[in-house]
């Protein structure tokens, strides 16, 4: 068995918080990572720290790029178990929308259609919910019972799914550190009875 993860954020960049603000819920945007370290992440987002509105596939990190200008981003890491087989064919398919991302582009149409309860597909576009569900889809995980117009929330429900962690995003990697750090060894000395 394997392990992927499914990152909710909220930066408070003004885009977020108009997302925020007609979703009524507390996250924004969904990342899909490889690795617990969150280390080989992916989403559809900016391309452009500074910038909002170029956007398109893109490779996340947690030391760089947006979450690092926005170093209060609120975050929900949940932790999905998966066969070795369905962990392949997901990770293959963001890799090669890695590959080929200069063929695709932000769907923020679809976005805006969330508000509405719309779905607009575009060809070689997508949003982040939409990202995340197709990926998990390729893998053969029955995402049927998810709605069709998609938002990150929506990722808590699926089956199986376990938070793993709640609070900044900047902390997650101490927390990390904090699990495999080795627990000090206690010795205890015993009076030889006399």
């Amino acid at each position: 068995m394997q392990k992927i993860y499914i990152t909710l954020t909220h930066t408070g960049t003004l885009l977020s918080n108009f997302i925020k603000l007609y979703t009524k819920k507390d996250y924004s945007h969904v990342s899909l990572a490889f690795d617990e370290e969150l280390e080989d992440m992916y989403s559809f987002g900016r391309l452009y720290t500074y910038n909002a509105f170029i956007g398109g596939f893109i490779k996340e990190s947690l030391t760089t790029g947006t979450y690092k200008r926005f170093k209060n981003t609120e975050a929900s890491v949940y932790e999905l178990e998966v066969t070795d087989r369905q962990y392949v064919e997901i990770k293959k398919f963001a890799h090669e929308l890695y590959k080929r991302r200069k063929e695709y582009k932000f769907n923020f149409i679809g976005v805006f259609c969330v508000m509405f309860n719309k779905r607009i597909q575009r060809e070689h576009a997508m949003y982040c919910a939409e990202f995340v569900k197709k990926a998990i889809e390729e893998g053969g995980i029955d995402v049927n019972y998810l709605p069709e117009v998609i938002k990150p929330e929506d990722f808590k429900t699926l089956k199986n799914v376990k938070l793993i962690y709640k609070g900044k995003l900047r902390k997650y990697r101490t927390r990390i550190r904090r699990i495999e750090a080795p627990k000090p060894i206690t010795i205890i000395h015993r009076r030889a009875a006399v």
